[in-house]
């Protein structure tokens, strides 16, 4: 009996954590001369981004105290996102030259 009710405090506690990850599909826009132009969609799993466009590298994602997105095809490009970003439904981000 005691067991199992470590197992369930645990299971409790597992399905009631949030993660500081992102997961899921969200579609992407370009702006040019101030119209939004819609793109494919990237997704989210664990540690790597993937767009859908077949010819665009795998990512890498660092999750510190803030979001970093690596690995473009322009190797000095760097995307930051803000931990607070994450639960919501649009996804503000910086660009950073790595040099600079």
């Amino acid at each position: 009996m005691k067991y199992l009710s470590i197992i369930i405090t645990l299971l409790f506690i597992s399905l009631n954590q949030t993660t500081d990850k992102l997961t899921g599909r969200y579609s992407y826009l370009i702006e040019e001369n101030n119209v939004y132009i819609p793109k494919d969609k990237i997704t989210f799993k664990d540690s790597v981004f993937v767009f859908d466009n077949k010819y665009l590298p795998k990512g890498k994602i660092s999750y510190d105290n803030t979001i970093l997105l690596d690995n473009f095809i322009n190797t000095d490009l760097i995307i930051s996102i803000s931990k607070d970003q994450i639960k919501k439904d649009t996804i503000l981000f910086y660009m950073h030259n790595k040099k600079s």
